[in-house]
């Protein structure tokens, strides 16, 4: 009975997922389900993102956090649209939470909606919210060995950022382990080496997000 309840949980959930990724299907948004550890930085390459394309493009942010607006207050220093949904002890955002805050959203108005997950290597991995495109974060100092302890991530992630690479000679983080770790959970992954205090790979990461708005917009 209780394994039963829990693929019912997900079958609903791929269900509103559907129906989310239809509705941004039909507006041309696209919407990237943006994945990582509490301290990854997914925060701070948003900040980034924003101070390079928030000009270029309409984009709007959906904040998961278990308590906290702390992370929608610095999106809304940018002045991008920015809703939070806190989870009070939720592991993760899913498909219905993210369909009741869209209907606050003008889906005409964006080309890009970022969905930054509650902060979790495990749970959003399980639960899609209709999103076109899943990135993970991973911080060098959390450890290379990361990727194999948390396999799923990887494999529904079409991208992955090491973030804060400029720490690494400090973490004794392997890199060319971690990037073959993960690329071998998920063949044709892109992985790229980041740091938002120096700027590596910011701009690769922005042209990867431009051409996938341009790809749904059929650009």
């Amino acid at each position: 009975m209780e394994i039963k309840v829990i693929k019912n949980i997900l079958g609903e959930n791929d269900r509103l997922a559907a129906e989310n990724q239809a509705m941004f299907a039909d507006k041309k948004v696209f919407v990237l389900n943006f994945m990582g550890s509490p301290g990854a930085g997914k925060t701070s390459v948003l900040e980034k993102t924003m101070e390079r394309l928030k000009d270029k493009i309409k984009m709007a942010v959906i904040e998961g956090d278990l308590f906290t607006s702390k992370d929608a207050e610095r999106i809304d220093k940018y002045g991008v649209p920015v809703i939070q949904i806190n989870t009070a002890g939720g592991c993760h955002l899913d498909a219905n939470m993210v369909q009741k805050t869209v209907k606050e959203m003008n889906l005409d108005e964006l080309d890009l909606l970022v969905v930054e997950n509650v902060g979790n290597l495990v749970c959003p991995a399980e639960f899609p919210v209709g999103e076109d495109a899943r990135a993970v974060v991973l911080s060098v100092t959390e450890g290379d060995d990361k990727p194999l302890k948390y396999p799923l991530m990887f494999k529904e992630s079409e991208i992955a950022l090491l973030n804060k690479v400029d720490l690494a000679p400090y973490c004794n983080f392997n890199m060319e382990s971690a990037k073959k770790d993960i690329t071998s959970l998920h063949p044709g992954i892109e992985v790229l080496e980041v740091s938002c205090t120096k700027g590596q790979g910011i701009e690769e990461w922005c042209d990867w997000l431009l051409k996938k708005i341009a790809a749904k917009k059929g650009q």
